[in-house]
């Protein structure tokens, strides 16, 4: 409805603009074109947009809460999507859900990889970290086996990394599976009647002020915060928040990994532990000599996970790693 607003100093003529903006990639509150980024403001989805050749880099951006990383209360973590361009300027968008960030950055390193998707800071700890395991490398005597095993999976990750939204959905539907395992059943069922109590004071509040009753206000403001509170914080039962329906989804993403993957000969994992972080962090345990086999270091890819838990303290790149994979592996039990 809305043309989109330029930032920066490059503009695109308003007939370009708008079939590209019409045509473009929408992923959450934002979109990728071929031409531009389309960004949202707080309120507006894709009401800005920055030419493709202006960006510098695009990288995830995690505000934590008290307690962000163990995942515990309603705002554990806040991520935001923040495009640099132009002259050392920023744009920082605000998304609902993480792993729609992560679906755009996957997007845009596969259909743009010129363009950096790690802060300039993220990328120095990354640039350290394979200097440290380079270093180790040179220390392990890497055999032909072994090397073979390498080129599999890096080639099984460049095949999954052509897909990223079957992959990333399937991360998703598994956190979504995991966190609904572990919430008690009875929260859900005191949050609806928690939003049944507010729609009602919202309703009395409404009809307070219209007969000039007192504390009008205070019922409808109460009334308010109750509904947008529990609403948003995705603890109520719905039709899509239920256990059947959640099931569902990850049985369908396994699927469509299933079928992506049943023509690559001979994939190295499972259709359901099929993501690029997994064979990445395989290969890391192939080339320090921890394992020299594809299935044996599955099986210590295995254990590590198993041994990471919220006692252990990691950084936010691992810690990221982490949480995109350990719930896939939760959900199937470690099979």
């Amino acid at each position: 409805m809305f043309k989109p607003h330029r930032l920066g100093e490059i503009s695109i003529p308003d007939d370009e603009l708008l079939i590209d903006k019409k045509n473009c990639r929408k992923i959450g509150p934002c979109g990728i074109g071929e031409k531009a980024l389309y960004l949202n403001s707080f309120y507006i989805d894709r009401i800005y947009y920055i030419p493709i050749h202006s960006v510098r880099r695009i990288f995830k951006r995690v505000a934590m809460s008290k307690g962000g990383f163990t995942g515990k209360g309603v705002f554990g973590t806040l991520s935001y999507l923040v495009v640099a361009y132009g002259n050392g300027q920023e744009k920082q968008c605000n998304f609902k859900h993480e792993e729609d960030v992560d679906r755009f950055l996957a997007y845009i390193e596969e259909a743009y990889p010129d363009i950096p998707v790690h802060s300039v800071e993220a990328e120095r700890k990354l640039a350290e970290k394979e200097r440290r395991l380079a270093e180790r490398q040179r220390e392990v005597n890497v055999t032909a086996e072994t090397r073979k095993c390498l080129d599999r999976l890096e080639q099984a990750e460049k095949f999954l990394k052509n897909q990223s939204d079957i992959y990333v959905d399937l991360s998703r539907s598994a956190k979504k599976k995991r966190i609904y395992d572990r919430s008690n059943p009875a929260y859900k069922w005191v949050a609806l009647a928690v939003v049944i109590m507010g729609a009602g004071a919202f309703v009395y509040g409404v009809w307070a002020l219209l007969t000039h009753a007192g504390f009008g206000m205070y019922f409808l403001l109460f009334g308010l915060a109750a509904i947008f509170l529990f609403a948003g914080a995705n603890v109520l039962p719905t039709s899509r928040n239920n256990r059947n329906y959640i099931e569902k989804q990850l049985a369908d993403s396994i699927r469509a990994m299933e079928d992506y993957i049943k023509d690559y000969p001979d994939f190295p994992v499972p259709a359901h532990y099929a993501h690029p972080i997994v064979l990445e962090r395989m290969q890391m345990i192939l080339r320090t000599g921890r394992a020299r086999t594809i299935p044996e270091a599955l099986q210590i890819l295995k254990k590590d996970l198993k041994a990471m838990n919220s006692s252990v303290i990691v950084e936010q790149e691992e810690y990221e790693e982490i949480i995109a994979i350990k719930p896939m592996f939760l959900v199937m039990d470690y099979k």
